[in-house]
């Protein structure tokens, strides 16, 4: 199992670790860290950036991807807004959730709320090589909505 080091920053405090919620999991929740008297109004339409009150260590070859929770994106339209987030193996600043509110409600944050997820995925680095022509194939340069629907 690959191991990733977590640092707890200041805002952390007493919020739970990222865990694995069930034995298959792909992902694990990411916690808003922001502060318990002040929970956050998310409008319609608006976007926020919230705390986790974590930095990590990934390991050369690996990538965390910020994921929108599905729960939260079928019943109150709540999403990452650069999804899937990327945190490249060279960072190690405070991970930072940008949610957005695609639904017709107000959405209260609270401290503590599971508010993403993250996935751990590996990398390849390729190299890139100018060509003066392309392979072919049977779709040729055909795009958006190019194969249909059905």
């Amino acid at each position: 199992m690959l191991t990733i080091e977590l640092k707890k920053l200041d805002n952390f405090e007493d919020l739970a670790l990222p865990a694995y919620e069930t034995d298959l999991a792909a992902g694990v929740d990411m916690r808003a860290a922001i502060e318990a008297d002040a929970p956050l109004v998310l409008a319609p339409g608006s976007r926020a950036l919230l705390p986790t009150g974590l930095a990590m260590a990934l390991p050369a070859g690996y990538e965390a991807q910020i994921r929108p929770r599905s729960g939260l994106a079928y019943k109150h339209g709540i999403s990452v807004v650069n999804a899937p987030g990327t945190i490249d193996a060279d960072y190690r600043g405070e991970v930072k959730i940008l949610l957005i509110n695609h639904g017709t409600e107000p959405f209260t944050i609270h401290r503590g709320d599971r508010i993403a997820q993250m996935v751990i995925a590996p990398v390849t680095q390729a190299n890139f090589e100018v060509v003066t022509t392309l392979s072919e194939t049977a779709r040729g340069s055909g795009g958006y909505g190019s194969t249909g629907v059905k």
